[in-house]
């Protein structure tokens, strides 16, 4: 962090972060708030910041307010600014109250951070405003935060993170919709004079509304042009606005959504943003590499093998648990590969469907008259380990805790249910402290080293303190049992955010096991969620959410291109299914740790039905592609797929992985030698420029593709 005074007028100091290629400058002027002036390519160090700064602001035109109204990372109305404002805030008699911060310090906050220290009108006894800045060394990605301290009697019913500019040229706004069983849905709009607001009114993330935004130039790809991504680091509902002003300035604020109004110290969550000029898999990649980061050390602590191939219960059995059962399962799932077996619902007392016994984190002894230790024991002799479902901020009204504890339940009595269950009040110590000791004592007693942590239902009610209580908890449980992981499922994808990634190492991304549905929610989940952390489950043979039947063959390779699981009943595969899936395992296998150390890259196919990424190395020795052919192309022929992050001075030996699984219908005559298990030799400035021509593929199928740069062996991780 440098910080330079400037002999201008207007402009009180400047000062830059640099890190990971990227330089954010920030400026003050005449002591307000600062903004942030710049954030992309490294700037020069004899860039003369002033003079960047005042380049930022407009001239003052004709019927505006006198003074320049610069963007800053607080806007004011106070200070002419016409657009939404960083913060609003009420007196003691709830009138609207015009703050104005004034700078009174600058100090660094550790080797890659700077934090500003602001006063209401220079007045240390009043409004306190600080925001944080850190620039990450290894990713580039700019963390902000603000905290303000009210006097008594005040309030605040908005406090965004801190509001940063729209780059010149991004004109495009790109977030994500969806629904339960069809998340991360893309959408497309434009920045226009006024706003586009985006808002969960779920009390949690919401499967409609991730907290992320991507602002991009009208020629940005996914390998080329400028763009800008940003990100909440929250669990409960947000809103999130992109603004046009009348004069042309454009702004982008986050926040927490809540309302009622704030009292005392508040600060915002983190906001995230990175910036990239190589296209969208840049910034992607910048946030695969935050995640890697901080399960790195972990991973390393644990040293066992992180992404254990799952399997999950629930589409076999449901609630209904029996002993002898389920130990056959485990004993056919862990000849199919399984490395982890996980119980979910219906192992607790009196749970038998879901009108009761949420709430009550006690065996069954009915259907477990010795408790888990003979199944998990069972588990273990079969080389797998134990995973338990637990759904903690949840009770049924068909409970002993809500029989005990009516006073827990968050909301007034006469509220709706939501999947016959209700919300305990995460807010309250006391309802903290009975679920920790439940869900530690379980943890305590058994061999369990990952915990599926659902939450079934949407809020109708409650303050950010809920998901402040969620995240508390969590937390106490992850230092608690530092050996077990934790999975954030909400329904599928209803919490999946950069909070709660800092306590879990996977999400469920969605409920749906459709192949076809994974395949594009996958592809778009990874322009956030690195492809390790999003869970893929090989699912029934008949879809119990979309009512399909899917190849075995294309199941499985969807799951193979993230953390690898199965959800079905092993029991009901056929010879010829359980040996695919037991190869696709194999091979997932030998290849996660390839697959989730290189640099992932969505591809562009020029073709809506197909949805094409490869991982590269860091060498760019290596690659593996992924072409899922979703239904019929409007063409006959496949268009030529071009990769990404080759040398192009490289040449590559060209071999598909699963050559059996080339449609002989779709290709009557073989051309080239991949269709029947060759290879063929192509430069990376081919396979980039021109691309390379894959068989003919079918509606709902996966073709796989392995590189290998020539006279540098193979790289596997």
């Amino acid at each position: 962090m440098t910080l330079q005074d400037s002999p201008d007028f207007a402009v009180t100091h400047v000062f830059r972060l640099d890190g990971g290629g990227r330089t954010a400058a920030f400026a003050s002027f005449d002591r307000g708030v600062p903004g942030l002036v710049h954030f992309g390519a490294s700037l020069p160090m004899e860039e003369a910041l002033s003079d960047l700064a005042i380049a930022t602001i407009p001239n003052v035109g004709a019927g505006q307010i006198d003074p320049f109204q610069p963007l800053t990372l607080c806007p004011l109305a106070i200070t002419g600014w016409q657009g939404h404002p960083g913060m609003i805030l009420q007196d003691a008699d709830g009138r609207d109250y015009l703050a104005n911060p004034k700078l009174a310090g600058v100090e660094a906050n550790g080797p890659d951070g700077v934090r500003f220290t602001l006063h209401d009108r220079g007045d240390a006894e009043g409004v306190r405003l600080i925001i944080s800045a850190r620039l990450d060394p290894a990713t580039g990605i700019l963390h902000l935060t603000q905290s303000l301290t009210l006097p008594r009697g005040m309030s605040s019913s908005w406090l965004a993170a801190p509001a940063v500019p729209a780059p010149t040229g991004m004109s495009r706004i790109i977030d994500h919709s969806g629904r339960w069983c069809g998340e991360f849905r893309r959408q497309e709009t434009e920045f226009r004079t006024g706003a586009h607001m985006r808002e969960s009114r779920e009390g949690r993330t919401g499967h409609a509304h991730f907290p992320g935004v991507t602002l991009a130039s009208a020629s940005t790809g996914e390998h080329a042009g400028t763009c800008l991504a940003a990100t909440l680091a929250w669990s409960g509902g947000h809103r999130m606005l992109a603004e046009e002003l009348p004069d042309g300035r454009r702004q982008l604020q986050f926040g927490v959504l809540d309302d009622g109004v704030a009292r005392g110290e508040i600060a915002s969550p983190t906001l995230m943003l990175a910036w990239s000029d190589a296209g969208l898999n840049g910034v992607s990649q910048a946030f695969h590499g935050h995640l890697r980061a901080l399960q790195a050390p972990v991973n390393a602590r644990r040293g066992r093998e992180p992404h254990p191939v799952h399997y999950n219960c629930w589409e076999a059995v449901y609630f209904r648990h029996d002993f002898d059962e389920l130990k056959t399962i485990a004993t056919r799932a862990a000849g199919l590969g399984a490395e982890r077996f996980v119980l979910d619902d219906g192992w607790f007392r009196g749970r038998n469907d879901d009108t009761s016994s949420l709430g009550d984190w006690v065996i069954d002894a009915a259907k477990f008259p010795d408790g888990l230790t003979p199944l998990i024991e069972h588990v273990h002799a079969q080389g797998m380990r134990f995973g338990l479902w637990f759904e903690p901020e949840m009770v049924n009204r068909d409970s002993e805790l809500y029989r005990a504890h009516p006073d827990y339940l968050l909301g007034p009595e006469d509220q709706p249910s939501g999947r016959n269950q209700h919300v305990l009040d995460m807010a309250r110590k006391d309802v903290r402290d009975h679920l920790f000791a439940q869900i530690s004592a379980i943890l305590s007693a058994h061999a369990i080293d990952y915990v599926k942590w659902d939450h079934n239902r949407p809020l109708t009610g409650g303050s950010p303190d809920q998901a402040r209580g969620f995240l508390a908890l969590l937390g106490d449980l992850v230092r608690a049992h530092p050996d077990v992981d934790f999975e954030s499922c909400s329904s599928g994808g209803g919490r999946i955010d950069f909070a709660v990634l800092e306590l879990a190492s996977r999400v469920w991304l969605s409920d749906s096991n459709d192949a076809l549905e994974r395949l594009r929610m996958q592809h778009e989940a990874s322009r956030w969620i690195a492809p390790e952390v999003q869970g893929s489950h090989v699912g029934p043979r008949h879809c119990h959410t979309s009512g399909r039947v899917l190849s075995m063959a294309f199941r499985a390779w969807v799951a193979a291109q993230r953390h690898m699981g199965f959800e079905m009943d092993p029991r009901e595969l056929d010879a010829e299914e359980a040996a695919t899936l037991t190869r696709v395992t194999a091979w997932w296998k030998q290849n996660r740790g390839f697959l989730f150390s290189g640099s992932l890259y969505r591809l562009e196919p020029d073709d809506s039905e197909v949805f094409a990424e490869m991982t590269v190395d860091m060498d760019r020795n290596r690659f593996i592609l992924f072409a899922g052919q979703a239904g019929a192309s409007a063409q006959i022929f496949p268009r030529p797929l071009r990769a990404a992050g080759l040398d192009p001075d490289a040449i590559y030996e060209i071999r598909l992985v699963n050559p059996e699984d080339v449609s002989r219908r779709a290709n009557r005559r073989i051309v080239n030698a991949l269709a029947d298990g060759g290879t063929m030799r192509l430069s990376g400035a081919l396979l980039m420029g021109t691309g390379m021509r894959l068989p003919n593929a079918a509606p709902a199928s996966m073709t796989v593709v392995e590189g290998t740069r020539i006279g540098a062996g193979a790289s596997h991780a």
